[in-house]
């Protein structure tokens, strides 16, 4: 399809501007821009409600995880002149879909760069804890090979819980099922035809937290998942249990773990994402003081691994995310639009309340 009038660079280059860059997203995206030719802008800021205004006589706004895309930030957006918000991550709760549709901004993302990168990640969080690699690698180091406080135990025959059977988490449920024969539980609310297939049973949430010894969310958030590890649903598992999360921060209360941790109710808890991510995450913040009680306190416990929002960070998945984004644009600026790449108002759509129910099928 040949470029439409609306939706034509205005100066004959598509100007792009980038907020939450990294010296690795401009590599990337400057390699294969080579087959676009489109014009760069890499801003180091987040975008927020004081740096929309760089946004300017942009055509396109290109966004990460910790951006802000509120509604005063779109209508900004728009007064500038941008036509499409392009996410280059899988997640978009950062972006007020109700006001993008408004004004008539697409949203699109990249709803899978590597789903083998961030399964793979969990598995090392998983390893990582139950055998303290984190502490017995501090300790040879100093010169201590002592082997008190490194005791671990079989993966095998212990039982996984995964929550969210998407593809990170159906491959999370190869890697724990047919790589080191756990029993492998799962909760969505719509079943999958692939998990399914591994022998894999779907039971409800509560049947979940009770049975699991290790927990690994793979979720989106949505309202019906917010929190949804907290109090309540910490008192339903087992003594000691270990609970992963590489999706979204916002799925765990974290006040509810830290007591979980103190209690012993919990016995490792490793973390790629945190809730209150968004100020420190992806920064260098060594010589400052960090402000949040919360992640400091998570940090003084020694069955916690936390990394920095690094479950992505492959090559593979790095060079998915430019050419998608990419792709993304030029699809848009010949009036065309990836629906499965797009997301509306439809995508956040409350689902089935996740309690207790048993999740339906698919159809």
């Amino acid at each position: 399809m040949s470029d439409s009038p609306k939706n034509s660079p205005r100066d004959g280059k598509t100007k792009i501007a980038f907020f939450s860059t990294k010296l690795y997203d401009k590599e990337y995206f400057n390699e294969y821009n080579k087959k676009f030719d489109y014009s760069f802008n890499f801003f180091e800021a987040h975008l927020s409600e004081q740096t929309a205004k760089l946004a300017v006589g942009h055509d396109v706004v290109c966004l990460f995880v910790n951006d802000v895309c509120n509604a005063r930030v779109l209508t900004e957006l728009k007064k500038g002149g941008v036509r499409l918000i392009a996410l280059r991550c899988a997640g978009f709760n950062n972006v007020d879909l109700e006001k993008a549709k408004e004004l008539g901004l697409p949203v699109l993302r990249v709803p899978a760069y590597s789903p083998y990168a961030v399964a793979e990640h969990a598995a090392a969080l998983i390893l990582s804890l139950n055998r303290h690699i984190h502490k017995a690698y501090n300790k040879v180091r100093e010169s201590n090979f002592s082997l008190d406080g490194l005791l671990g135990f079989d993966l095998n025959g212990k039982t996984a819980g995964i929550i969210g059977t998407g593809k990170i988490g159906a491959i999370l449920c190869k890697i724990l099922k047919h790589g080191f024969n756990m029993n492998v539980i799962a909760y969505d609310v719509f079943q999958s035809k692939e998990v399914i297939e591994m022998g894999i049973k779907y039971v409800t949430l509560d049947e979940l937290y009770s049975a699991s010894d290790v927990i690994s969310l793979h979720a989106p958030l949505l309202p019906a998942t917010h929190h949804m590890i907290n109090k309540e649903a910490l008192a339903k598992m087992k003594d000691g249990v270990m609970i992963v999360n590489t999706s979204r921060g916002p799925l765990i209360d974290t006040t509810a773990v830290i007591e979980g941790l103190k209690s012993r109710k919990i016995g490792y808890l490793g973390l790629d994402v945190y809730e209150e991510e968004g100020d420190f995450f992806f920064e260098d913040l060594s010589a400052q003081v960090i402000q949040d009680d919360r992640l400091m306190r998570l940090c003084t416990f020694p069955n916690v691994i936390i990394t920095g929002h690094q479950a992505f960070f492959t090559r593979t998945a790095l060079e998915q995310i430019a050419t998608v984004t990419l792709t993304n644009i030029a699809d848009f600026l010949k009036g065309t639009i990836n629906k499965q790449n797009e997301v509306t108002v439809q995508a956040i759509a409350k689902p089935p309340a996740p309690a207790t129910t048993t999740p339906r099928a698919k159809n």
